[in-house]
């Protein structure tokens, strides 16, 4: 029989508890996700570890958005942002980088590995961006990553399916692989069948409307870059409960 995981892309402590009602093994707390998730703040954390009984914590460290190559400065930022989740409570900590050809920033990843021992440790989605993601497992693993947030270096885990397959059958049980990106309750079960991954990444939201009754909409929090400031996107039980019993067939 097989056991899956599921983890949530938590955008608040809001979507953290339901997600850990709706039955997620753990969330990946981001603040920016329009920008693929930054860390989140302090208060964000600790309200979130306050909150979590059943479902571990794991906090992005990732201090912009952007690329992967990190500047001296951003690098001592990650580095005390590891440490702030440590002594926060944390089960783990997510994060990646990259040098400018591409490959796994072996130096800077060992610093980190040093930095979060102790705490699970999951390299994000810049393997996604990676020049040759075969020889990027084999760094990731000989670092002693526990696993990879992947969508088959495609825009979806749907679309990265032949990559994500390959990935597998070459970990061979050394690293978990991590399926994300547009994972939801009506293609979790066909990228399990075809990989056979059993990890998987979602966010599981839906948009909320502000109770806002007065509103000024000619006016966008982000200057040119307009959204709809009256409409907040959360992760809801029902569709976390939604996209996990798409695989209990499989189990």
């Amino acid at each position: 029989m097989k056991q899956f995981q599921f983890e949530v892309c938590a955008n608040s402590v809001e979507s953290c508890l339901a997600a850990q009602k709706g039955g997620a093994h753990r969330v990946e707390l981001c603040a920016g996700i329009p920008e693929g998730g930054t860390t989140p703040s302090y208060g964000d954390i600790v309200i979130a570890r306050e909150a979590l009984q059943r479902t571990k914590l794991h906090i992005i460290i990732r201090p912009r958005g952007g690329d992967f190559l990190y500047s001296p400065v951003e690098q001592r930022i990650m580095l005390k942002d590891i440490d702030n989740a440590r002594q926060l409570g944390a089960d783990g900590v997510v994060l990646g980088c990259l040098t400018t050809d591409g490959d796994i920033d072996i130096s800077l990843m060992k610093q980190l590995m040093e930095a979060a021992q102790g705490m699970s440790v999951t390299f994000h989605r810049a393997f996604d961006v990676c020049r040759n993601p075969q020889k990027a497992l084999e760094d990731i693993i000989s670092l002693g990553c526990d696993r990879i947030l992947t969508s088959g270096g495609q825009a979806t885990a749907e679309q990265g399916i032949p990559l994500l397959k390959e990935l597998h059958r070459q970990a061979a049980g050394r690293i978990i692989l991590l399926a994300g990106c547009g994972v939801n309750e009506t293609n979790i079960a066909r990228i399990a069948q075809e990989t056979d991954i059993r990890e998987f990444h979602f966010s599981a939201r839906e948009s909320l409307r502000s109770d806002m009754t007065y509103r000024n909409e000619t006016v966008s929090m982000g200057g040119t870059v307009h959204i709809d400031e009256y409409l907040r996107p959360v992760t809801t039980v029902e569709r976390v409960e939604k996209t996990i019993r798409s695989l209990i067939p499989m189990r």
